[in-house]
């Protein structure tokens, strides 16, 4: 199935939040109608939680290209926050959310550290909104993502992922600290929940579509 990366069809979301069985469990095969891929890519920081959402709401076992960190990332990727993390993303995560019998959503996770950033532009192409992840330990890490997406002109909303050893700032303040229109969703998230993930992309989805129809508010 090719990408519909020219003016493609936004589905409304589903008010119920229906989507598929959680990875883990045998995925349906994707239905003989299904002729609408969408393109969503989740961008962030390093360590921010992108693999752990692609992998908490896939449908499919997501495809991961995550590498053990060794002692070359040493003074290279900044881990002052992430000080259990021992594997990290090289290229991209991906999986899969079929919205309906016609649509499927595509996810992919794009890798946090800055070396990596060179992949950003091409994971962006034929893509049709994404998602900001956002760390409050390390929100200044969100603002690339934020200058590439609308260097793109790509719709997004902003996840915040929050940890428990984190600062806990209202969405508002979170709003004005990365300086963005109040037209954007800001949302609260649990990368490692499915359900919470599900949201963020339902969220996503209800905001393209108000965008396809000319309605921002």
């Amino acid at each position: 199935m090719a990408y519909n990366d020219s003016d493609p069809q936004v589905p409304e979301a589903d008010p119920a939040g229906q989507l598929p069985a959680p990875a883990g469990q045998p995925p349906a095969p994707l239905p003989g109608s299904a002729h609408n891929g969408l393109k969503i890519v989740i961008v962030g920081g390093f360590g921010v939680g992108k693999t752990t959402m692609v992998g908490s709401v896939s449908e499919i076992s997501p495809l991961s290209t995550e590498e053990v960190m060794t002692q070359a990332s040493v003074g290279v990727d900044d881990d002052s926050h992430v000080r259990g993390k021992s594997t990290t993303t090289v290229a991209f995560d991906f999986g899969r959310i079929s919205l309906d019998s016609s649509n499927v959503l595509y996810l992919f996770g794009a890798p946090g550290q800055e070396r990596f950033w060179f992949l950003w532009d091409q994971l962006f192409a034929g893509s049709l909104g994404a998602v900001v992840l956002i760390d409050t330990r390390r929100m200044k890490d969100s603002w690339y993502a934020i200058d590439r997406l609308e260097h793109h002109r790509m719709p997004f909303v902003v996840a915040v992922n929050r940890f428990d050893d984190g600062p806990q700032p209202s969405l508002s303040k979170v709003r004005k600290a990365l300086a963005i229109s109040d037209q954007i969703p800001v949302v609260e998230c649990d990368a490692r929940v499915r359900e919470s993930s599900k949201q963020v992309l339902i969220t996503l989805v209800s905001y393209l579509t108000r965008l396809a129809s000319g309605r921002t508010g």
